[in-house]
């Protein structure tokens, strides 16, 4: 293999790769598409739903971690293939990650336009994404050390929001707030028609739900994008897992099970597909309903902070893809440049480009263009998961099959291969099951199904096209390349 002529800065310092994994977690999915899994699957629904993908999740990252320690590449979701299955679904997952992650910028900007709107409502959404978009690309075209030091005071921030957040909300179901008792009672709430507490939709509001929690939990897999640049990958990442794991389960479980018991799931303010406007975010209606009027304007600064630092590290991890593909050939050689501060500002300003799409909310609506983004970059991500998790199967299989010793890998991902195996069959059922709503429809829309399947077409004719031209095969496990 051709040595690399241009290396990214190994400037991430351990605790910069911890806040990561937690910061990188909570933006707009936590914040807003939180409201739209309760309004479609209920308070019950959305929990089972997220404790789902939270499992999920688990076992991607544990399995990610194991081959990321032993095997640190930069660009690590589209070498892998390369080394433990099929070079041509290694060239469409580098695609497919790219541009999931390029649309999660966009769904970022569309939400901060969204926030903004709570101070200035007759202002234009096109102008504040400009104003976003300009503020990321000057967060991103500083040196990585910068970008570390940013993103951990900034997620520090979201943190400390969340954990009073849960205070608070835990004091208003119990009446220790102006004396409201909130209780239980959006756990049986009936609405009629519009379904009943708390699972409403049943099993199919579950499944769309998982959807709406894997956009949640996409920037999770920044972690292993950013082991390329940290000082200590085989001590520093494997830290990070905990604190996924506290997010996973502590955060989002708990923030889920709070706003689903004091927002029904039938109030207009939660974010669904029939909403083209978005009034605000479960957190702010949540500490309004509090009696903190001045804390609702608080809070939103602070979920603005968040969606901006989410939005941060979309632009910085998609950028990082397209820069490893570069190098590679399997992207122009244009985008592998970085400057003297070792940063791909070519990649960067291609990816912002991407970013750019959230100027349509003019013509679409905010809310509409929003539900497009995650809904496109939901599906990358499961098709993302579904490459770590036979990446990671094969992995270890190959490592059998070539007699080697486990005891060197320096970390090993628990309850293998039932993990492996599980993340492999989740993710194809939400892949393929999770907007079958589009198909169910009184009117078909070819709008739904563009922006909740387009991006399987597109990865198949990506991995098909590559596949032909050079005449690629699986891997066989004795085969496979275990050097960088």
């Amino acid at each position: 293999m051709e040595k690399r002529k241009e290396e990214l800065k190994k400037g991430l310092k351990s605790r910069y790769m911890s806040m990561i994994a937690i910061g990188g977690t909570i933006g707009a999915g936590l914040f807003f598409t939180s409201g739209s899994a309760i309004n479609q699957a209920g308070p019950g629904g959305a929990l089972v739903a997220y404790l789902v993908m939270g499992a999920i999740v688990y076992t991607m990252i544990i399995a990610l971690i194991e081959m990321a320690s032993f095997l640190p590449v930069a660009g690590t979701f589209k070498e892998y293939p390369k080394h433990f299955f099929d070079p041509a679904w290694a060239f469409a997952n580098g695609w497919s990650y790219w541009f999931g992650c390029a649309i999660t910028v966009t769904a970022e900007l569309v939400a901060c336009s969204i926030i903004i709107k709570y101070w200035f409502p007759n202002t234009s959404s096109v102008l504040w994404a400009m104003f976003f978009l300009a503020i990321l690309l000057v967060l991103n075209l500083f040196s990585v050390n910068h970008f570390g030091e940013g993103e951990y005071w900034l997620s520090g921030i979201k943190v400390i929001t969340i954990i009073i957040f849960l205070i608070v909300g835990l004091l208003m179901i119990f009446g220790l707030v102006q004396g409201n008792e909130f209780g239980f009672d959006n756990w049986t709430l009936d609405a009629g028609e519009a379904g009943k507490a708390p699972f409403v939709n049943g099993a199919g509001g579950v499944v769309g739900a998982f959807l709406v929690a894997g956009f949640s939990f996409s920037n999770t897999k920044l972690i292993g994008v950013s082991a390329a640049e940290s000082e200590n990958l085989s001590e520093d990442v494997p830290k990070s897992v905990r604190n996924v794991f506290m997010v996973i389960f502590l955060f989002y479980v708990g923030c889920i099970f709070i706003i689903g018991t004091l927002i029904p799931f039938t109030d207009p303010n939660l974010l669904n597909t029939s909403v083209d406007n978005v009034a605000a975010s479960p957190f702010t209606i949540v500490f309004q309903a509090a009696g903190f009027k001045a804390a609702a304007s608080v809070i939103n600064v602070v979920v603005l902070t968040a969606l901006l630092t989410a939005g941060n590290s979309s632009l910085y991890t998609s950028s990082r893809m397209l820069f490893a593909m570069g190098q590679s050939g399997e992207g122009p050689k244009f985008f592998a440049k970085i400057n003297k501060k070792k940063v791909p500002v070519r990649a960067i300003i291609a990816t912002a480009i991407i970013g750019g799409f959230s100027f349509f909310t003019s013509i679409l609506g905010d809310g509409r263009i929003y539900q497009a983004c995650y809904s496109l970059a939901g599906i990358t991500t499961f098709i993302n998961w579904l490459t770590i998790s036979i990446c990671h199967y094969r992995f270890r299989k190959a490592n059998i099959a070539q007699g080697k010793d486990l005891s060197a890998l320096p970390y090993q991902a628990a309850m293998y291969p039932a993990a492996s195996i599980f993340g492999i069959i989740m993710s194809v059922i939400v892949i393929f099951g999770s907007n079958i709503w589009v198909f169910q429809q009184e009117t078909f829309s070819w709008f739904d199904f563009c922006t909740n399947y387009g991006t399987i077409p597109l990865f198949l004719i990506l991995y098909g096209g590559y596949k032909k031209k050079h005449h690629t095969k699986i891997i066989p496990l004795t085969e496979c390349d275990f050097k960088e």
